[in-house]
């Protein structure tokens, strides 16, 4: 299966990346790019997007782009750094790119990006299981 074969399998199970409006733009081994626009449900008290919204983006953007190696990859470690907040409505651009990958771990950076300023870095681990993508049975 294709990277883009997984990440589009992946979606169709993925009840909170599609709550939170993901559209996925590029999907390869090791990369992913999506976005999605901040809803205002989604802000918090301060009025600007709660960090929830940006974390979850990247770690969808991870989950995408350990992925498309075509194994089972769940992550093992994240943390992230917000830089700037965003706002209801804002379009929020997120891109994961590998940094190392074993046969066992995969380093990831990830950037969180609103109108070309990144507002939050996020950095993950992943866990490559021995458990190849296979494409679902249709019936």
């Amino acid at each position: 299966m294709t990277a883009a074969e997984i990440v589009a399998q992946m979606m169709r199970h993925d009840a909170f990346s599609t709550w939170l409006g993901v559209e996925v733009l590029r999907a390869e081994p090791g990369h992913c790019i999506l976005q999605a626009r901040v809803r205002p449900e989604a802000t918090n008290g301060f009025g600007i997007a709660h960090g929830g919204i940006a974390y979850s983006l990247a770690d969808s953007a991870l989950a995408f782009a350990s992925n498309g190696h075509g194994v089972h990859a769940l992550s093992i470690e994240t943390s992230i750094s917000h830089l700037k907040p965003a706002s209801a409505n804002d379009l929020l651009e997120v891109e994961a790119i590998e940094q190392h990958r074993s046969k066992t771990l995969g380093r990831y950076d990830v950037r969180v990006r609103c109108e070309g300023t990144e507002i939050a870095h996020f950095r993950g681990t992943v866990f490559f299981k021995d458990k190849p993508w296979k494409p679902e049975a249709h019936s």
